[in-house]
């Protein structure tokens, strides 16, 4: 327990014009590593934008480390395929909710991060106060295939026991 700083729910949205990695079309699925950890969504069949809704629970012990996000598409007789990948830099996000803030209303912009050569933003993304917590949606371009992007939301939250933020240097 006292590695962990917290918890971050990370929501895989959608798909947005994933490559076909079959004759019309792919079967979609995510894969992510984030330390020594490794989660993955549910497969959606026949689509190339795929809505999966889904909330994976990752514990973070080192704000320094990416997410790791791989697409896949599912095949039954071969190797799946890679449709590509992307990585989130949790640390905007970090010092987003290393401010301490509160009480602010919904939808109010805490901080604003520009795509650049260094992060697979697609366009910017905005962390937002919603409901008491800070979230953070984001559209991620895919790197090493010729097309798609992934959206993502990332939401800290904190553990009764853990250290928290409070020590977290940047």
């Amino acid at each position: 327990m006292d590695s962990i700083l917290g918890l971050l729910k990370l929501r895989i949205k959608r798909g947005i014009n994933l490559a076909i990695r079959d004759a019309r079309t792919s079967d979609p699925y995510v894969v992510v590593h984030f330390g020594d950890q490794k989660l993955k969504t549910r497969v959606i069949k026949n689509n190339c934008d795929p809505e999966w809704n889904e909330e994976l629970t990752l514990s973070v012990g080192n704000v320094e480390t990416p997410i790791q996000l791989t697409v896949y598409d599912k095949d039954t007789f071969s190797v799946d395929d890679k449709m590509g990948d992307a990585e989130v830099d949790i640390k905007p996000y970090i010092q987003s909710v290393k401010m301490g803030l509160n009480k602010l209303p919904n939808g109010c912009s805490v901080k604003r991060i520009l795509p650049n050569r260094n992060n697979c933003l697609a366009e910017e993304s905005n962390c937002i106060w919603h409901n008491g917590n800070i979230i953070q949606e984001m559209i991620l371009r895919l790197k090493n295939v010729e097309c798609g992007e992934v959206v993502v939301e990332i939401e800290w939250v904190d553990i009764p026991g853990c250290k928290g933020l409070s020590e977290v240097e940047f």
